[in-house]
């Protein structure tokens, strides 16, 4: 990896705000999408004020002084909670030094401080869920001490977020309070804690309820009240409208503070009819299917934390705003069970991982609110793959994990496989074989363009899936860098069309940008196949010399068979055309026109396409928790080609596999 310079690494910090070529693009809004005032039309300021419990008797969840509740907790759980405290117990807290915060700008690396600062945040929910399972005050202490600590730190954000300040760069400016996902997400832990503990906290003493209530009003509840630009909240006219999931993550963490710490009653109203109208900012960038761009593990939090603001709402009101039969949320929520493949396999288009352990407790919630029993039975059966549910990633999410665990396990489990998906807004496409099960080979494909939201460029690529494992692959994205979200975020291999299922002609690959789209896009699907038909002229830069590219992708039911025909015809001779398959199995070349990839065959014509292949070695964790040490680049090449022609490539699963 060249080295970054400053430059560089100032883009880097100014990636959230880049433009609609980088990164975070322009997603559905700049397609024309219909505004939409769902959550807040209703609502006025007035009539919310109206409608909201008081803060002093709003009790989302048992604190630590309703025994009755926490102790009918299944005995499993509760001795896990109390298990994971006892772990976190004693010893220091990590340490966030300067330096540490400093190697984002000095070498790019953003997981070292993160690590630590996860590491204080996850100490202090453990112990304060122990607490509360116990109630015996042995690990008040320590959580004071966790407190105390957080409370100390100068910036609550990340490093890779401080392009939020007027700085940018270098070491945070603790006099220009600003909030993004991690600070928002830290105020909400506090909030939760002192919710939960209340006089138990006061016991060791009545400053640590008031130091919590001080650093989130000046770090989040007064910044985000007096501000309307910063770019999540899509509020400034001036500003970005384009959102991604940012905006109901911070939302969903905001709110929660507002609802348990602000105490002037009007600024509490004002905040929550802010946080409605920014809500439905993010949702006007949304088609009706409800599809996500950010792919499923961003689900999580883009829908995911959706439904953490639309749950607060509708408890803080006492269910008088209520959306779960608007049809959008509801098509939301499905997008879920929609990417599912099979096992912990999701379709991984975009800054997705292709193995995820999906939060099941979420996703059954959502499905119980939305009365979807796909949905519940895929969030109960990836709650079971989990085991009991003791830990979370925040207490807001955790708390009603464990409060619903007796629903959750009641519930028939099982994935429920859909045998057929089109999400036309945002032009993904699924199909198996047979509904509800594993059996036979899987095709997933894409059109769309290339400034979708953590945006790859890989306009008309696929994957291919056999017996519910991966065959051809989307390898998916590397741990976050400065590079990652900067200028030279298209130099990252996995981010380049010629490392997805796509054609390259004559060396020429597609660029980001929104205009590099799939035109002509067509779908249809019955008992016998689906197919999916899109126009790649459009994706590819005029040094391409397409004049039309029309690829086809079918998945033939009867036959257990994936056909990819690419027909093109190009405006001038190139040198050379290579068709991209990646796979995490070392390829194996079988007979003529034929080569293994695990549990498929590919079958093409080897009078016009010459087989190579290569091996990457990954060394990258995020890219191994996937695939393990290796992924291999197959391409399949025709030099000289004729101006126009097609080829025709069959994914075959043997009937031995």
């Amino acid at each position: 990896m060249a080295p970054i310079t400053r430059r560089e690494l100032a883009g880097a910090a100014a990636s959230l705000t880049i433009s609609p070529s980088m990164a975070f693009g322009s997603g559905a809004q700049a397609a024309g999408k219909r505004p939409q005032n769902l959550i807040a039309a209703n609502w006025t300021l007035q009539k919310l004020a109206r409608a909201l419990v008081p803060r002093e008797e709003w009790k989302p969840f048992p604190d630590v002084r309703d025994r009755e509740a926490w102790e009918a907790l299944p005995a499993d759980s509760r001795k896990a909670l109390v298990e994971r405290g006892e772990k976190q117990l004693g010893g220091e807290w990590a340490v966030l030094p300067a330096t540490l915060f400093l190697e984002f700008a000095r070498e790019g690396n953003r997981s070292r401080y993160e690590r630590a600062y996860n590491a204080r945040r996850t100490r202090l929910r453990e112990l304060v869920v122990a607490e509360c399972a116990e109630d015996r005050g042995r690990f008040l202490d320590e959580i004071s001490n966790g407190i105390w600590v957080i409370c100390e730190e100068t910036f609550w954000g990340v490093p890779a977020h401080l392009n939020l300040q007027r700085e940018r760069f270098g070491l945070p400016d603790v006099t220009e309070p600003v909030v993004d996902l991690f600070a928002a997400e830290t105020a909400s832990q506090l909030a939760w804690t002192g919710y939960l503990l209340s006089e138990r906290l006061d016991k060791v003493s009545a400053a640590l309820r008031r130091r919590i209530h001080r650093e989130i009003d000046r770090r989040i509840l007064t910044p985000n009240f007096e501000r309307v630009d910063f770019w999540w909240m899509g509020l400034d006219p001036k500003g970005r409208r384009h959102l991604n999931n940012w905006t109901p993550w911070v939302n969903s963490n905001w709110l929660t503070c507002v609802l348990i710490e602000e105490t002037d009653g009007q600024r509490r109203a004002g905040a929550v009819h802010k946080i409605m109208r920014s809500l439905d900012r993010f949702l006007e960038g949304y088609h009706d299917d409800g599809g996500c761009d950010e792919g499923p593990s961003y689900w999580f939090r883009a829908g995911g934390s959706l439904f953490d603001c639309l749950e607060l709402l509708h408890s803080a009101t006492r269910g008088a705003v209520d959306l779960y039969r608007v049809p959008l949320i509801r098509e939301i929520g499905r997008y879920i069970y929609r990417a599912h493949i099979a096992g912990d396999y999701v379709i991984n288009f975009a800054d997705a991982s292709a193995r995820m352990r999906m939060r099941g407790h979420l996703v059954f919630q959502y499905g119980q609110r939305i009365e979807d029993q796909k949905m519940q039975a895929l969030g109960a059966w990836a709650e079971a793959r989990n085991g009991t549910p003791t830990a979370d990633d925040s207490l807001g999410r955790q708390l009603p994990a464990l409060f619903n665990m007796a629903a959750i396990r009641a519930v028939e489990t099982g994935p429920p496989l859909v045998r057929d998906v089109w999400l036309p807004g945002i032009e993904v496409m699924a199909a198996r074989i047979e509904e509800g099960s594993e059996r036979g080979l899987y095709l997933a494909a894409k059109g769309g363009h290339n400034s979708e939201s953590h945006n790859h460029n890989d306009v008309g690529s696929f994957i291919v899936y056999a017996g519910g494992k991966p065959a051809i692959i989307d390898v998916g994205v590397e741990t976050y860098t400065a590079k990652t979200f900067s200028s030279r975020r298209y130099e990252i291999w996995t981010m380049q069309s010629a490392y997805h299922n796509l054609p390259t002609v004559g060396g020429v690959m597609q660029p980001p940008g929104r205009e590099f789209a799939a035109t002509e896009t067509a779908y249809r699907s019955d008992k016998k196949q689906a197919e999916l038909s899109l126009n790649l002229e459009k994706a590819y830069p005029a040094e391409a010399g397409i004049a039309s590219w029309r690829r086809t992708l079918v998945l033939d039911r009867a036959a257990n068979e994936v056909r990819i025909q690419d027909r093109y015809r190009l405006a001038k001779a190139a040198p050379n055309i290579s068709l991209t398959l990646m796979t995490p199995y070392q390829p194996a070349a079988g007979a003529a026109g034929e080569v293994v990839l695990g549990p498929v065959k590919v079958l093409y014509d080897h009078r016009t396409l010459s087989y190579s292949s290569e091996e990457i070695r990954i060394e990258d964790a995020r890219l191994r928790s996937s695939w393990g040490e290796r992924v291999y680049r197959v391409l399949l090449k025709a030099d000289k080609p004729a101006l126009e022609g097609a080829f025709t490539v069959r994914v075959v699963q043997p009937a031995t596999a």
